[in-house]
């Protein structure tokens, strides 16, 4: 009798830890899910505030991105460079102010839309059967932006504290320029006074499985070609009319275009390290109330083309060409720069940032994406421009990346999309960087760096 009731309460006791068990199983995916629908929301949140140019909402997103930063326990400070368009600066303190410090960049105006080719709203973050959210700047670049601020949210949580401190700059104006936005604040004391050591900005979405990773980008030269010459009457034919001048330019240009795009085509140089050419307006003819007077050659002409410069090109060389075959003299033709940005630093120097073992930045950023589970892709010089420009201007390394992998490319294009379990796993990326950058140590007896965690 008494052994089977031992028995009867082993049974008992073994029937109460199996559903113990199961039920801390069925708790914690819940608690997972629950976690991770906050983390949605909270994108959505930001991506549902209209941010677009030309009239941003920026103080709407200026009070929500500090809403995070008091829940997250961040010091924080809104400035204006320029009336109107508010710099949200965050802080994470390290435990050793002395050392130079991490910039997260990011900026929070996106490009305009049209709204009737747009499956969703694009300011609804629709969220469908896939889980693709639906957003203009849900791949630029506010994903990214808040990305940041979950990383860093969860390394709080757990207890982590930083050795070196970790800014995050929230910037207008980069989809315009940034003139009022990250170049002012490059160019600020309140910057000087972060000590920054290396900054990451935005990168772009990858198709493959491997992030991609940019260390250099292609400025802009915006470039208007004048040409002048005698008016004459539409019948007549004869030389140097300004039109004609003007479309033995654009043959030339033309030319030069297909000779770099066939550099790509062929696989020889990638998209960035090319120069691309392409021209944006035509202006020429004497308008009348039903358009064009048809039957009169005009005596001006103007074409306007926007020069993507990479950073180990000659400009001196550039400009010659300009001046010889483009828009030479001897044509009655006249050049001005729209928009001419420096490929040198301050210092004289391509505005590179090193992708090897002389740059720890870098070696620290692959090891950090390999303990995430994350691949990267072979380095390369961004096709366009960002905010990081002004970062290597002045002699910083920095480093675009935004950790977007299966993804089409379609930031400015209708229907952008960003899958919500890859915004997640961006998320561990970041995690995992921050993590590494924030605790990095120089060994400065030796030269050599070390990565204390």
């Amino acid at each position: 009798m008494e052994t089977a009731f031992f028995s009867f309460k082993n049974h008992l006791l073994r029937l109460l830890l199996f559903s113990v068990l199961l039920l801390i199983l069925t708790i914690h995916p819940l608690e997972a899910e629950s976690e991770d629908a906050a983390i949605i929301s909270r994108f959505q949140q930001y991506l549902q505030i209209n941010t677009a140019q030309p009239s941003p909402q920026y103080q709407q997103s200026a009070d929500f991105l500090i809403s995070q930063a008091k829940s997250i326990g961040l010091e924080f400070q809104s400035i204006e460079f320029a009336q109107n368009k508010p710099l949200v600066l965050l802080k994470w303190p390290g435990s050793d102010p002395s050392l130079p410090s991490i910039l997260l960049n990011s900026h929070t105006d996106v490009v305009p839309v049209e709204q009737h080719k747009w499956a969703h709203h694009p300011f609804g973050a629709h969220v469908d059967s896939d889980g693709n959210i639906f957003a203009r700047g849900s791949q630029d670049m506010k994903c990214v932006g808040m990305q940041y601020l979950e990383a860093i949210r969860r390394l709080k949580s757990s207890g982590f504290h930083p050795l070196r401190s970790v800014y995050l700059s929230f910037v207008p104006d980069e989809e315009i320029g940034s003139r009022d936005g990250a170049k002012k604040f490059a160019d600020s004391d309140i910057f000087n006074s972060m000590n920054v050591g290396i900054a990451l900005d935005e990168g772009l979405a990858s198709p493959s499985e491997n992030y991609r990773t940019f260390y250099a980008e292609r400025n802009p030269w915006w470039l208007v070609i004048k040409a002048t010459g005698p008016p004459g009457h539409g019948a007549r034919l004869y030389d140097n009319s300004a039109m004609e001048n003007l479309l033995k330019s654009v043959e030339s240009i033309r030319r030069f275009r297909a000779s770099q795009f066939d550099l790509v085509k062929a696989g020889l140089k990638a998209e960035g390290e090319v120069f691309s050419v392409n021209m944006v307006f035509l202006k020429a003819g004497t308008p009348s109330p039903t358009g064009f007077v048809m039957n009169l050659q005009p005596s001006e002409a103007e074409a306007g083309f926007d020069i993507r410069v990479p950073p180990t090109a000659d400009p001196e060389s550039l400009e010659r060409q300009f001046a010889e075959e483009w828009a030479p003299v001897s044509r009655n033709m006249t050049f001005q720069f729209k928009e001419k940005a420096s490929i040198h630093d301050k210092f004289g120097r391509p505005m590179l940032t090193k992708t090897d073992s002389s740059n720890p930045w870098w070696i620290l950023l692959e090891e950090a994406v390999r303990k995430a589970n994350g691949k990267l892709s072979k380095p390369e010089i961004f096709p366009a421009s960002t905010d990081a420009r002004y970062i290597r201007e002045r002699g910083l390394p920095a480093i675009g990346f935004s950790p977007m992998a299966n993804t089409p490319i379609l930031l400015h294009d209708h229907n952008e999309f960003l899958n919500q379990d890859e915004y997640l796993k961006g998320i561990n990326i970041y995690e995992s960087i921050i993590k590494a950058y924030a605790s990095y140590v120089e060994d400065k007896s030796t030269g050599s760096s070390r990565d204390e965690l």
